[in-house]
């Protein structure tokens, strides 16, 4: 995620061959949190007789909620995850890769039933460096089962409450032919512009990435795990060069988040 052109007169014709080698694209780019446009589809969990299930995670999992790490298979960011019951309206989850604690998080459920607070911390792609961090809120869309905990039910995140720099910003570098991508958690690549694959570089779910530049401000990057297509980058660089709008596609739950982006 999974990304300074001014038409100056005077410049062009002091130094053309300056401004032909620029792209609206250069520089550091953040998004905008305050205009995001979360998906309006749901996620969906079930919290009934020490048992807790994922329907919407990608693959879906069934696991004991007594606290213990229990083996998933198929997500490349952890192998494992532990669900301890707080009480009748707050759960902890506790992710683990190859041993070591990747993610945690806190859910709490508002006493109506209608709203979930979350807050977490997430190493499992920062390659070392700073975990990404955050809170958010959801609403809810539909009922569990009935005796169910109060998470039981499919809900929407409506909004971002904080979320840590390393997560939402990242730099495009364009040489040429070529771009190249670079963010404060580590992943980065060198791709051509036509659209043929080149590798991603630090992404336990994203190995390979192509990138297509339609015209001077529209760019798209497909994003691969293994050959197949999990996620489509599309992003616009507005007339001002300082704004973009743009949008993420999550092929394996197919959602579309759409936000705005700022230059830095």
């Amino acid at each position: 995620m999974k990304k300074v052109f001014f038409p100056l007169v005077l410049a062009a014709l002091v130094a053309p061959s300056i401004l032909a080698a620029q792209s609206p694209f250069d520089g550091t780019w953040k998004i905008e949190m305050s205009k995001v446009n979360f998906p309006n589809d749901a996620d969906t969990y079930d919290l009934l007789n020490g048992t807790y299930q994922c329907m919407t995670c990608v693959p879906p999992y069934t696991i004991n909620a007594d606290g213990s790490d229990q083996a998933v298979t198929g997500h490349p960011y952890y192998d494992s995850v532990a669900i301890k019951v707080v009480n009748e309206n707050q759960i902890e989850e506790t992710c683990k890769k190859d041993g070591k604690v990747v993610i945690t998080s806190t859910t709490a459920i508002s006493p109506d039933g209608k709203t979930l607070k979350y807050e977490f911390t997430d190493s499992s792609n920062t390659n070392g460096g700073p975990p990404v961090t955050g809170s958010g809120e959801a609403t809810r869309l539909a009922k569990g089962s009935p005796g169910g905990h109060a998470i039981s039910g499919s809900w929407r995140t409506t909004k971002m409450e904080s979320m840590s720099d390393n997560a939402t910003a990242w730099t495009y570098k364009v040489d040429g032919k070529e771009i190249t991508m670079t963010n404060p958690t580590g992943q980065s690549y060198t791709a051509p512009l036509n659209g043929k694959d080149a590798p991603m570089k630090g992404d336990p779910g994203i190995n390979g990435v192509s990138v297509k530049m339609k015209g001077k401000s529209v760019l798209e990057e497909t994003d691969r795990r293994d050959g197949k297509v999990v996620g489509v980058f599309r992003m616009t660089i507005a007339p001002d060069g300082k704004t973009a709008k743009a949008s993420y596609e999550d092929m394996l739950q197919h959602r579309i988040t759409e936000f705005d982006a700022l230059k830095q």
